[in-house]
């Protein structure tokens, strides 16, 4: 079967040092927005669902620095 996704796409990637660099910088901005989020939104849900998306978003931007555009490993 010819699946649309690279076949490393479930694998682990271990990140060079420069995409672990990357990585720390993009979790420090993901959590620095988290926290003036938590300051100007009011409680409710969409506090939570906009904290549940923006914590997807920084997981798929881990992903999106360790791969190319077709899911491959970036070297």
């Amino acid at each position: 079967m010819n699946l649309p996704l690279h076949e490393s796409t479930f694998q682990y990637l271990k990140p060079t040092d420069d995409q672990l660099l990357k990585m720390e910088q993009a979790r420090q901005a993901a959590a620095d927005y988290a926290y003036r989020l938590q300051i100007v939104v009011p409680d409710g849900p969409d506090k939570t669902y906009l904290l549940r998306k923006l914590r997807e978003v920084s997981m798929w931007t881990m992903v999106a620095i360790t791969r190319e555009a077709d899911g491959s490993p970036r070297e």
